[in-house]
């Protein structure tokens, strides 16, 4: 594919492309939606509690004039007279203000969701180049806008004239109605009429909304080279990747050499492997393997044992199996729980023997150690039928 072509976004973004951006402040907005469910909500809380909230308000209207040639020259009387009016009125406007507040606060939960982004707030100098914002002005984005306030104009004026026709001759017939009916038949038309234009403007709103999921979508896109170095950056460069392991290979051969001091016996074979052995007395399961080795690692682990007056017995046999068969932390192989049986009570009778107590215990012969676990009998090529942590 040729540069150019690989240089196109085509690829969607990714959900870390996706998070550096609600990081920065920019997640898709409909400013057309938003004001929509707002003016529909306050058009709807107007329609529903017109008629109560005209009748608050002549009453506190008739109140707040009812008054006395004394009240009028009393400034104290007329200062809590203004306070209580004012209070009324506040309270018969309350549950329509609630409500819009919270239209207003849930909108944005209709496209991007609530966002909290400091980086917003910090100042950004590319947007005071002129040239930058010259370019913005015959941009995509600002012909869009162009056509959304063309078309809100044009169906905000259609409504509106359609609904001003259709109530000509109740608007006439408002003069001769009584006040206060009157002043509640002129509150449910202009929240009918106000309604019917919103209306109007969710056509636009429909619109926009999906258009924003996708032009956000769209601007988000990347190319396929980003894409690539995006996934290097996520895996780790390869180099501190084998470092890491490297030290992390390290520090479970230190915690392997700490416990081997606190082992009951190394199994030896007697120069190429070993494997300590634990056994917890009074704790339910069968011994552990506390650390195990080749070659090097062997030698360590018999030096080590020898400084901590470790007990050590070569078993060729049961060394090899306990390596190849067995990793650190593991249970034993129950098919081996025989010949580890023979060692360690080897081990506790010349333990009581360095005491004084008894006599020295012979050293164990052949193990029982089954053919099909010891890696150099031609048996285990063929996969053993074990149990409980046996091999498999």
């Amino acid at each position: 594919m040729s540069d150019e072509s690989d240089a196109e976004k085509t690829e969607p973004a990714s959900a870390k492309r996706l998070e550096q951006a609600r990081e920065e402040g920019d997640v898709p907005r409909s400013r057309e939606l938003a004001t929509f469910t707002v003016l529909m909500t306050a058009g709807a809380g107007l329609w529903m509690t017109g008629g109560g909230l005209v009748r608050q308000l002549n009453a506190t209207m008739v109140s707040g004039l009812a008054l006395t040639r004394e009240q009028i020259y009393n400034p104290t009387v007329l200062i809590e007279r203004v306070t209580s009016d004012i209070a009324q009125v506040m309270l018969a406007c309350l549950p329509l203000a609630i409500a819009i507040m919270i239209v207003a606060l849930a909108s944005p939960l209709l496209i991007g969701g609530w966002l909290f982004s400091s980086k917003a707030f910090m100042p950004n100098f590319g947007k005071l180049n002129p040239i930058k914002g010259i370019g913005n002005m015959f941009s995509k984005n600002a012909l869009v806008e162009l056509f959304k306030a063309i078309a809100k104009t044009v169906v905000v004026g259609a409504v509106a004239y359609l609904v001003i026709v259709n109530q000509k001759d109740a608007v006439f017939g408002l003069a001769v109605e009584e006040v206060r009916s009157g002043s509640a038949h002129l509150v449910d038309m202009m929240a009918s009429a106000f309604l019917f234009i919103v209306g109007g403007l969710g056509l636009v709103a429909a619109i926009d909304g999906p258009y924003q999921m996708w032009h956000y979508s769209d601007k988000l896109k990347m190319t396929r080279q980003e894409v690539i170095q995006e996934s290097k950056e996520s895996d780790g460069n390869p180099q501190i990747k084998g470092k890491i392991r490297q030290l992390q290979r390290e520090m479970a051969q230190r915690r392997m050499m700490d416990a081997i001091p606190t082992a009951d016996v190394v199994v030896t074979n007697p120069t190429h492997y070993a494997v300590a052995l634990k056994y917890a007395d009074g704790e339910r399961g069968a011994p552990r393997v506390v650390a195990k080795g080749a070659d090097v690692i062997a030698a360590r682990i018999r030096e080590l044992a020898k400084e901590n007056n470790v007990a050590m017995l070569e078993a060729p046999a049961l060394a090899r199996a306990l390596h190849k068969h067995t990793e650190i932390g593991d249970e034993i192989p129950e098919a081996l729980y025989s010949a580890v049986a023979e060692v360690l009570a080897y081990v506790f009778q010349l333990r009581a023997f360095k005491k004084g107590d008894g006599k020295h215990p012979d050293r164990p012969g052949k193990l029982p150690v089954p053919p099909e676990l010891d890696p150099h009998d031609p048996a285990s090529q063929k996969k053993p039928d074990t149990n409980n942590g046996a091999p498999r």
